[in-house]
């Protein structure tokens, strides 16, 4: 390339999230805490601030609060550069209307397009884990003029029909883009397998321009269910093999890691896949850092009960400002400012910010949301048929424990 594109990304951070309930009944899905020490956005944005690409827009809409003040505590670019992350809620500029889906929610928005006067846009979604460089994919998309390039990764055909399904030809066309479809088509050669689109996309500007903006005939709504059809009825979209892409500081077993944390059990799996001895996705990657907000804790403490009761920590990850008072953490996520009394045993769990678990408490397969205090004894994730009359339990037997759930 002659010279670096100027690059917009908008984020698209406005969905319910009703897959996730209960951890979003206060917030919206991609303030949701990951991993601990994070919150799923994070992820999307680390990728873009490694990547030096450093004018970012966050499109919210529900329940916004949390993911306004994580994004105004956390992202803080140099302005002396006129770099910047910030948050746009749904401001109502075209007419008295929310955002109808995620292409309205550009249309809606075009004036941060027009004032930055970008070569690309990039536009990607907030709510999935993984590592990429952009930069890959922007000199692709640059490299074979299309209109628009979608990232692209195989799922299982048994799960394709949560996902946007791409049939691509040989030079990386897209023939036909199918949104959720019932009977997806399989990947040629591989009857397991489908080709998903990531819901992450790169934009020539004036294409994006025109096809969100509605005509009186056909009004774009989605990204997926209408967008992407259509630049493919056009012959102007390709694909992006994001198993091609590399990060630094990346081994090969995590290249082509993507998850989509929008149902409570990939939301567990992706968590626990974080505390594998040799975990497939490294959070400690310090050459492509994943970035946060960091409280002023003190550091974490693994010391005796109040009797002498030794504390056991094995498989775990452990926050700044935590503390194991001669309890048993196995294989389980503890965030900040958490506190574990003596002889409370947690397994395979996630316990979230503020959380005291009481003496004696036993805590099997759970996520306790923030700020709950689990009596002393307490027992939850060990009887499911106890459980399910007093929270949620997912298909798979994860116990969710609501933020500030009150024990009476």
């Amino acid at each position: 390339m002659a010279s670096d594109p100027t690059v917009l990304v908008m984020v698209l951070a406005g969905g319910e999230g009703k897959r996730l309930l209960p951890l979003t009944n206060d917030r919206a899905k991609p303030a949701v805490p990951f991993g601990g020490a994070y919150r799923i956005i994070d992820f999307a944005v680390s990728n873009f601030a490694n990547a030096g690409y450093l004018k970012v827009v966050v499109l919210t809409q529900y329940k916004s609060h949390s993911l306004d003040r994580h994004i105004s505590q956390t992202w803080r670019f140099s302005t002396m550069l006129d770099d910047y992350v910030t948050t746009v809620p749904a401001q109502m500029r075209r007419g008295p209307q929310w955002f109808q889906g995620s292409a309205d929610a550009i249309y809606q928005n075009l004036n941060l397009i027009y004032d930055e006067r970008p070569d690309v846009v990039c536009v990607f979604g907030a709510d999935h884990i993984y590592r990429m460089d952009p930069r890959q994919m922007v000199d692709e998309h640059r490299g074979s003029g299309a209109g628009v390039t979608v990232a692209a990764i195989p799922v299982p055909r048994a799960d394709a029909h949560q996902f946007g399904i791409i049939e691509a030809a040989d030079d990386g066309r897209i023939v036909a883009f199918h949104e959720k479809p019932a009977d997806p088509p399989a990947m040629p050669g591989d009857p397991d397998r489908c080709l998903a689109s990531m819901g992450n996309y790169v934009f020539d500007t004036q294409t994006l321009i025109d096809v969100v903006t509605p005509n009186s005939e056909n009004p774009l709504v989605d990204m997926g269910g209408d967008v992407i059809p259509e630049l493919t009825r056009q012959g102007v979209a390709r694909v992006y093999d994001f198993s091609t892409n590399r990060v630094p500081g990346q081994d090969s077993r995590e290249r082509g890691y993507w998850r989509d944390v929008g149902t409570i059990d990939a939301y567990y799996d992706a968590n626990m896949d974080l505390i594998d001895p040799v975990p497939v996705f490294n959070l400690y990657n310090q050459r492509w850092p994943v970035y946060t907000h960091r409280k002023a804790l003190p550091p974490a403490k693994v010391s005796r009960g109040i009797e002498g009761e030794p504390a056991v920590v094995d498989g775990s990850l452990l926050c700044q400002g935590s503390v194991v008072s001669g309890a048993h953490v196995e294989r389980s996520i503890i965030s900040p400012a958490v506190f574990i009394d003596h002889d409370a045993h947690v397994t395979e769990s996630i316990v979230m910010e503020g959380v005291h678990v009481g003496a004696g408490a036993r805590l099997h397969r759970c996520i306790i949301d923030k700020n709950v205090v689990i009596p002393p004894g307490e027992r939850i994730g060990l009887d499911h048929d106890l459980d399910r009359q007093r929270y949620t339990v997912s298909d798979s037997g994860i116990v969710v424990v609501e933020k500030e759930r009150s024990f009476g």
